[in-house]
């Protein structure tokens, strides 16, 4: 008989308060899957378009602050600092290189070498401490 007491006390209605929030809570967990579904359909585009456009060749040629580097070899240029000068530092940026240090007599200087156009393009002299 508990069994029949049971049954008829879960199938009664829920007051009208807790059906609102019943029906709320159905609403948002619909939207929510339907963003998530939404959002996993992009993902797959997105990498579909990314096999399919995939040649397997490397590029011919990568840009990069303006300087054109092949895929297959790599640049090659010859920095020609003056005779005697003692590199102490080097330091790169942007297809550039800084090459710090002294001179023979003592004198500081540093040499900004431009990569892409294959010469140095400053000379600096360096006074004080």
């Amino acid at each position: 008989m508990s069994n029949i007491e049971n049954d008829d006390q879960e199938d009664k209605p829920l007051d009208p308060v807790m059906e609102n929030v019943r029906r709320k809570m159905m609403r948002l967990q619909l939207v929510s899957g339907g963003i998530m579904l939404l959002m996993f359909m992009a993902v797959l585009a997105a990498i579909v378009y990314k096999i399919s456009n995939r040649d397997g060749k490397p590029e011919a040629v990568a840009t990069s602050g303006g300087l054109s580097v092949p895929s297959d070899a790599p640049v090659k240029a010859t920095a020609t600092l003056p005779a005697g000068f003692a590199v102490s530092a080097v330091s790169q940026s942007a297809g550039q290189i800084l090459f710090y240090g002294a001179m023979a007599d003592g004198a500081r200087k540093a040499f900004l070498f431009d990569i892409a156009a294959g010469r140095v393009v400053a000379e600096i002299d360096i006074a004080g401490n």
